[in-house]
């Protein structure tokens, strides 16, 4: 029986996604002007979901920014040029995650209301993501969702992001539920491999952004994916439905 639902903040909730490949694109250009915005944004995409460490190298040798990351670390107080790629990228993110308009005008109305609903029903609430405290709390203070999350769970809390399950296992922990009784809410195909192999069922909510990959992929055990929002509710609605119907046959 489900007793717990865990959501996915980054293009679940809201479509910061967009934003942060805009963050990496301009920290690209940043290092060699040639760089296309574009193609940054594009091989962004494919890493959607991936902790940002892992994003940074591959963008770094994707386009080769090693050289000109080197020689602007020192200046930026870094001594790596991965550092300093994520330096520069992170002044840009947090310019755009001071525009709280511009989150407010990113966020997933049906998303947030489902939250809400199954927070209201009685359902413990739970929130992982691969971003840092200091930007995941930004993002949900804009959109006045903190109060309603039971916990809270980021990359400042584990060592490991998605794909790999620490993310949800901890959030299951400090619930104070077991793995099989949570239900998690994902939109990129890393976030439903952590979940799925923390034991939990998954709905995936693709977008423009996870669409592609997360049905390229083979089919996970618990995964189901929603390609219409309008639909969302339903299917989580049957899910947690079967849970009470089998929990009352026994």
């Amino acid at each position: 029986m489900i007793t717990a639902v865990i959501f996915d903040l980054d293009g679940t909730l809201v479509q910061t996604e967009s934003l942060k490949a805009q963050s990496y694109a301009r920290a690209a250009i940043a290092l060699r002007p040639d760089v296309k915005m574009d193609d940054v944004i594009q091989a962004y995409d494919r890493c959607i979901g991936r902790p940002r460490d892992e994003v940074a190298q591959l963008l770094l040798d994707q386009f080769g920014l090693a050289d000109a990351a080197a020689a602007r670390a020192p200046s930026l107080g870094e001594t790596t040029p991965r550092a300093a790629f994520l330096t520069i990228r992170l002044h840009a993110y947090e310019s755009m995650l001071s525009d709280s308009a511009l989150l407010r005008r990113q966020e997933y109305p049906y998303a947030t209301a489902l939250l809400r609903r199954v927070r209201a029903a009685g359902y413990a609430t739970g929130l992982t993501t691969v971003s840092h405290a200091a930007q995941a709390y930004v993002v949900l203070d804009a959109l006045d969702l903190r109060r309603e999350f039971d916990v809270i769970v980021t990359m400042d809390d584990v060592a490991h992001g998605k794909p790999d399950p620490e993310l949800y296992l901890t959030a299951a922990t400090r619930l104070d539920r077991l793995p099989a009784a949570c239900l998690a809410i994902e939109d990129s195909l890393p976030g439903v491999q952590a979940a799925v192999a923390a034991g939990m069922q998954c709905i995936a909510v693709a977008n423009e952004l996870t669409r592609n990959v997360l049905h390229a992929a083979p089919p996970l055990l618990g995964e189901q994916i929603v390609d219409d929002p309008r639909t969302l509710d339903a299917v989580v609605n049957a899910v947690l439905t079967i849970g009470k119907e089998a929990k009352a046959c026994n």
